[in-house]
């Protein structure tokens, strides 16, 4: 399976730079690599930009490399600098140890932590947090040229503008002293990032090399962009994150159906885990019966089943599909309903009030202007409670319709969907 990884990595078109190719599959053929891929801790999830190298970690242990998560307590306290012009925010030492310990048990999930090439877990406070400023600069600065760092990308770009502080400057450095620590502990000879990360990486080979006289390798991903060039894994509402809590299951599995067609078949290449013959046969359906969806559904079924689980991924299908008639939304756990219906539009009414007439609550959600325009969709034949027709002007539904005490659902003829909250 070694033999076909790199080759597997390209079709998909995971590979943006290595140090030397053949070398690198020379290793990877000989014996089981250590490698690894930092995170850094800059919110309290990971989001779905991670996730594309969080599934190059997973393909490379699956043919029997050996992973190291590791996250940055020490490097995320200082900041990697950005792209933008101006300095990253420095979060509180309690802040950045929470967001290590989440991140920590959001990256369990996707590595094997048993058998013969157990995943190991990382934190480069370990090792920084021990050192004196003066031993630091003596025995890891001196080994850095000012010259060489200046020319960094994510150096340069900011010394054109704004400036960059000695802060963020240093953070080559520190992942430098990563790569050499973990090369030390664990014979670590690969390191893995997004391709902004080359310099950083690099930098580490260099100090490998000059501390040690031991060589090792570099292996940079594409970052993920849309078809139109722009960020992937943004919505109008932020980023789609990783944790539950921070993008429902429901919304997450939204975010892959809703894809563009033209994207779908980049993210079926970087995101499955499905044979190169079944994602070719997803991307004919794609071109041939584009209206299916086959390949979206897909694609949304695989990725919220490996990050929220095949129950959730499950519940969140056949919420998009009870909404519409299409399934029985009394099916549907309270959480999923919960947060199918927090994308409509919506209203809310207190318990002890009685509750107004179907008309008045499709009204009240804005989807109609007036409510002679919801009186004649009454007499046309296209409302609906709950997926049930309602057949007259003057029905009023009761607590006892609300799925879980709660909520209502109200449609209008085939698609536009309302919802009503009792509180």
């Amino acid at each position: 399976m070694t033999k076909q990884l790199l080759a597997d990595l390209e079709w998909r078109g995971l590979i943006s730079q290595t140090t030397d190719r053949d070398a690198l599959t020379k290793d990877l053929e000989s014996a089981p690599l250590t490698f690894y891929v930092g995170f850094d801790p800059t919110a309290p999830s990971l989001h779905i930009g991670n996730l594309a190298v969080i599934c190059t970690m997973r393909r490379f242990q699956l043919a029997g490399h050996k992973p190291i998560p590791l996250v940055g307590g020490s490097t995320g306290l200082v900041g990697d600098p950005s792209g933008r012009n101006e300095e990253r925010s420095l979060n509180d030492e309690s802040v950045v140890v929470d967001w290590v310990n989440r991140i920590k048990k959001q990256l369990e999930q996707f590595l094997s932590f048993e058998g013969s090439n157990a995943a190991v877990m990382a934190n480069n406070l370990d090792w920084t947090a021990p050192i004196s400023a003066l031993t630091f600069l003596r025995d890891i600065g001196k080994h850095f040229s000012v010259n060489q760092m200046l020319s960094k990308d994510s150096v340069s770009a900011r010394l054109e503008g704004g400036g960059i502080s000695y802060t963020e400057f240093s953070y080559q450095v520190l992942q430098a002293l990563d790569y050499l620590e973990l090369y030390k502990l664990h014979n670590c000879k690969l390191q893995m990032g997004g391709s902004d990360q080359w310099g950083n990486i690099v930098a580490g080979l260099d100090l490998i090399r000059k501390v040690e006289s031991g060589s090792a390798h570099a292996l940079t991903i594409p970052l993920i962009t849309k078809s139109d060039g722009t960020k992937f894994g943004k919505t109008a509402g932020g980023s789609v994150w990783l944790d539950p809590e921070m993008t429902s299951p429901y919304a997450f599995f939204q975010f892959w159906i809703g894809a563009d067609d033209a994207d779908v078949e980049k993210l079926l290449k970087v995101f499955s885990f499905k044979s190169h013959e079944e994602i070719e046969t997803l991307l004919v359906s794609l071109k041939e019966n584009p209206g299916a969806r086959e390949a979206h559904r897909a694609l949304a079924r695989e990725v919220t089943s490996l990050v929220h689980g095949a129950h959730n991924a499950q519940q969140s299908e056949s919420a998009a599909k009870a909404l519409f008639g299409q399934g029985d939304l009394s099916e549907l756990d309270e959480a999923t309903l919960q947060s199918a219906l927090s994308q409509l539009p919506r209203t809310q009414i207190k318990k002890s009030d009685s509750i107004p007439t179907w008309v008045d609550l499709l009204c009240a959600t804005g989807v109609v202007d007036s409510k002679s325009a919801a009186r004649r969709i009454v007499k046309e034949g296209g409302a609906y409670l709950n997926n049930a027709k309602i057949a007259g002007e003057d029905f009023a539904p009761t607590v006892e319709d609300a799925f879980y005490g709660r909520f209502l659902v109200l449609r209008k003829g085939k698609r536009d969907l309302a919802a009503v909250e009792l509180i």
